[in-house]
């Protein structure tokens, strides 16, 4: 026999990020389970965004420098540039800041007290090429590195940044 369209949500199923399986229709069996029937479909019922990410700043100790090498870096455009701030544009308008801060203190690499804050994670195509590249626009490649399948490179305001293999990223 089958009823007419419903749909199966767990209580825990309308969770944030977590898509929701909706069943247009079922066939209950003659031992009273409960098995679809096509079409099935998967809908995602994420609740919707708070907010979309559309610039991320940087403290620097050169914004003119810094958005000289983060242009290089990234490839993106360099839309504004003066002494105390920087902004770079790439694509779907998301945007990277650059702000002057006197007396700059970039976080440590390596560091075993956890004040690095954030970094960077960047996908190429080639490690040792893309670092020979980055160092060559001014990033400094330090010798302590955590591992063989990525390089932590520091841009020259001393912010740590990783290069990954773009393949290992799907």
């Amino acid at each position: 026999m089958v009823h007419d369209a419903f749909v199966a949500t767990e209580p825990d199923a309308r969770l944030i990020g977590r898509p929701t399986l909706r069943r247009v229709g079922f066939v209950q069996d003659g031992a009273g389970r409960h098995e679809p029937c096509w079409p099935l479909t998967v809908t995602d019922e994420r609740d919707p965004d708070i907010a979309a990410l559309k610039m991320l700043t940087l403290d620097s100790s050169d914004a003119r420098r810094d958005a000289t090498f983060w242009s290089t870096v990234l490839g993106w455009d360099v839309a504004h540039a003066q002494d105390e701030y920087a902004m770079l544009t790439g694509p779907g308008g998301v945007a990277l800041g650059l702000g002057l801060v006197d007396d700059h203190e970039p976080p440590a690499w390596p560091n075993e007290r956890g004040t690095k804050q954030f970094h960077l994670d960047l996908a190429v195509d080639d490690l040792d090429a893309a670092a020979a590249e980055c160092v060559a626009a001014g990033a400094t490649l330090p010798d302590e590195q955590p591992g063989e399948t990525w390089r932590v490179l520091l841009d020259p305001s001393g912010h740590p940044f990783c290069l990954t293999q773009a393949a290992n990223w799907g």
